[in-house]
């Protein structure tokens, strides 16, 4: 008997940005979703809306992904609402800019917990149940950040390396087993990171890519089985044109383009915002 049942998409950080924008996406696709971040009250507006105009089921879990047991949370809230996920975005993930000495440690870890240990737990905990099943789709977003060596940014683009290195490790694994993985790397996009990080927007230049964008170009590749999308012509230049070696000297390049973080005043170089 053929299942009648929507496919479900889990997303995290759902409550603002890219998160908002794949929800409004998938629920006009017609897919049910479940939407995950530490702000209820907005989660729940963004639920309320998609329900009303799409018709789709949209169910709130509210968990702060740097807690260790994160994904336990998540996954155990699954299993008592009876949910399957089909489709995983893990969109979850903010960044802090400055020089080492002016950011908290806390606040670091507490990034790599949301954007490294979060999204690989999430990940192990629901690709074996896609397996078993024999399709299903992991959305990781990462960054152009993580194509490159950025001083005064160093914690969020080695976790966006690691998001990157992850996500095409697991796509050519997992080739012909029905479940497909995708890495998204934006460029600068119209979120509250470069709204609060302004000196690193002035530092970037170059016109912001918008939530809605993104969103559209990771389905897009997602349907394609791409691996990997780099949403944005300039972007996908940028990042493909870019040397990588040598390393040191990529360093030093890299120094220079973000040095707009480090002149900014300590207390906005050393703030974060989500996607």
């Amino acid at each position: 008997m053929t299942s009648t049942r929507n496919s479900l998409a889990l997303v995290t950080g759902a409550s603002s940005g890219i998160g908002a924008a794949f929800v409004r996406r998938l629920a006009a696709r017609g897919d049910d979703v479940v939407l995950v971040a530490r702000g209820e009250e907005k989660l729940r507006a963004l639920a309320e809306e998609v329900r009303g105009r799409y018709g789709v089921r949209a169910e709130v879990i509210v968990q702060d992904l740097a807690a260790p047991d994160a994904a336990a949370r998540v996954t155990g809230e699954l299993t008592a609402r009876g949910l399957t996920v089909d489709l995983l975005v893990n969109n979850a993930g903010f960044g802090t800019a400055g020089r080492v000495q002016h950011l908290d440690a806390g606040r670091e870890h507490d990034e790599l917990m949301v954007n490294v240990v979060a999204l690989a737990d999430l990940t192990y905990a629901l690709v074996p149940g896609m397996l078993a099943r024999g399709s299903g789709a992991v959305v990781n977003i990462s960054s152009t950040a993580a194509l490159n060596i950025a001083p005064y940014l160093a914690t969020y683009a080695a976790s966006k390396a690691f998001v990157l290195n992850f996500s095409l490790a697991l796509w050519s694994e997992l080739r012909g087993t029905g479940v497909t993985v995708l890495a998204v790397a934006p460029g600068p996009v119209e979120t509250a990171f470069f709204e609060r990080l302004g000196a690193l927007k002035a530092a970037l230049g170059g016109t912001l890519n918008t939530p809605e964008n993104v969103a559209a170009a990771a389905l897009r590749a997602l349907d394609r089985d791409r691996g990997y999308v780099v949403p944005g012509r300039g972007n996908f230049a940028t990042a493909h044109l870019t040397p990588r070696r040598p390393r040191k000297l990529v360093a030093r390049i890299g120094r220079w383009v973000t040095r707009g973080v480090a002149e900014a005043p300590a207390p906005a170089a050393a703030s974060a915002a989500a996607h």
